[in-house]
């Protein structure tokens, strides 16, 4: 596995190995170990999958409070997400600042998001299969978000903002200055 850290301490893209050949490829997806050999100890105790039909569908921005906050490491099965990870961490100097990356089957990269994250994505292609790993399961009483559209975030979503497809609960989200602290 190659890991590269990016532009806010902590968010890591990890890259797994493909062995390809006549029949398709085989990757390791995840390894315990190799993550250990990376600085990265973290357990994961549940999978997620989501199925996005559209394109254009943006899920998030969201994160979970202590004693629930989530360790998240997420990738891409079929198609294409640009994944968002927005720095809540109060004590950062990157508060408020987030990164962006485009992950895919072709790219294989997965994105590790440490405890202090807010996560969102939105799907490049119809038909996308998001599965990431977290380290805490869901705890409805735990969870935050914060407004997808918020301008002060200045995320570019490549889409436009009356294409996209959201759920209605994460239209309600807050904006990054009126969000309850969270780390």
């Amino acid at each position: 596995m190659q890991v590269t850290d990016l532009e806010i301490e902590g968010l890591k893209l990890i890259v797994p190995q493909r062995f390809e050949d006549e029949r398709g490829f085989f990757s390791e997806t995840y390894s315990e170990k190799a993550l250990k050999e990376a600085g990265l100890t973290d357990t994961f105790v549940q999978d997620n999958f989501s199925l996005s039909t559209r394109r254009g569908t943006i899920r998030g921005l969201h994160f979970q409070r202590a004693p629930h906050a989530q360790v998240k490491l997420v990738r891409v099965n079929r198609g294409r997400i640009l994944d968002v990870a927005v720095d809540l961490r109060r004590s950062s100097p990157t508060y408020g600042k987030h990164v962006a990356v485009e992950l895919s089957r072709e790219n294989w990269g997965q994105l590790y998001l440490p405890v202090g994250f807010a996560h969102g994505f939105c799907t490049l292609e119809a038909d996308t299969e998001v599965v990431y790993k977290t380290s805490s399961p869901y705890a409805p009483e735990a969870e935050g978000g914060i407004l997808w559209s918020d301008p002060s975030l200045a995320i570019a979503w490549p889409v436009n903002p009356q294409d996209v497809t959201v759920s209605d609960k994460d239209t309600r989200l807050p904006s990054f200055a009126n969000m309850a602290m969270a780390f």
